[in-house]
């Protein structure tokens, strides 16, 4: 089968909810797993997010166009929802006698997770949904600034719980999650240069380690930069406190304002040339828009999994 689909927003200026979360996250994290496992069970995907747009009306226009030029038999739209921070669960839009048995199907699925079913609904007033030609259903996956639904959300159980919702069948091929580098055991030497090398840390002479496992006095200068960088003892050597700093920002968890992060606001704040006292006040905040504003992100103040993979990758 050939499906469309549109990773909601993610497309200045076509952004949207926040909370806890920021939307434009939650559904770039659902979506790639939604195509990945898709293509697993050997489905055509056709990706419908535009990559760029001049306005919201443009960026909903171009969705639209890229579903109909190809034809596809299915248009599904992620999105995730937010109102008072009270108002919690899933619910799914649909048009079409056959969009509201699909979208029925998907539903179910996710409130098996835990989510509170808010039902199918009516979706004529959703402009995709209005102006592709096949079957269409969007999805309100769950509500960014609801605790109760943050607490709940898991990326690939949300994907997987869509994917059999669309097909009847849970993936056969399933997309491990990212592992959670805070827990990474491997201390080696390889894995420490190639560390460094990814958070940019130089050795005495400005230059990147040779990731040749030889510990020279080149990776300890290396170490000893880092290590004063996230305010920790300097001795050149990678101890347990220096790899948990290092797994710490590898991990990339979401830093907001007011965000007393030790290690991991200190590397921030390095990297962004601003003040380093491991607190994430004003003149970082500022710092961090602009980073966002010069590498075509949402200038939101808000370090997630976007602005984190323009500093690390």
């Amino acid at each position: 089968m050939r499906y469309g689909i549109d990773i909601g927003h993610n497309c200045p200026p076509d952004t949207r909810a926040r909370g806890i979360r920021f939307e434009d996250d939650l559904t770039k994290e659902v979506g790639n797993l939604v195509i990945a496992k898709l293509k697993s069970l050997g489905h055509q995907v056709i990706e419908c997010k535009p990559t760029k747009a001049s306005t919201v009306g443009d960026s909903l226009r171009k969705r639209c166009a890229t579903a109909n030029i190809n034809n596809v038999e299915l248009y599904v739209s992620i999105h995730f929802n937010s109102f008072n921070g009270k108002a919690n669960g899933t619910e799914v839009f649909a048009i079409s006698s056959k969009g509201r048995k699909i979208a029925l199907s998907v539903l179910e699925e996710i409130v098996k997770l835990g989510f509170f079913n808010r039902g199918v609904k009516n979706g004529s007033h959703l402009y995709v949904l209005r102006n592709t030609n096949m079957t269409a259903i969007l999805i309100e996956c769950c509500f960014v600034d609801s605790r109760k639904d943050m607490d709940l959300y898991n990326p690939e159980a949300m994907a997987n719980s869509i994917v059999k919702g669309l097909t009847g069948q849970p993936p056969t091929n399933s997309v491990e999650p990212i592992p959670d580098e805070e827990q990474n055991p491997d201390v080696t030497l390889q894995r420490l240069q190639k560390a460094l090398n990814r958070l940019q840390i130089t050795d005495k002479d400005g230059q990147p380690l040779k990731e040749d496992t030889i510990n020279e006095a080149k990776t300890r200068s290396a170490v000893e930069k880092f290590q004063k960088i996230v305010g920790i003892q300097q001795t050149g050597v990678a101890d347990q406190n220096t790899w948990n700093a290092i797994n710490q920002i590898l991990a990339k968890r979401i830093i907001r304002v007011n965000h007393a992060g030790g290690a991991v606001v200190r590397y921030l704040q390095h990297r962004l040339e601003v003040e380093i006292d491991g607190i994430y006040g004003p003149l970082s905040e500022a710092a961090v828009k602009k980073f966002q504003s010069s590498h075509g992100l949402t200038a939101d103040g808000i370090v997630g999994p976007m602005t984190w993979e323009k500093l690390i990758g």
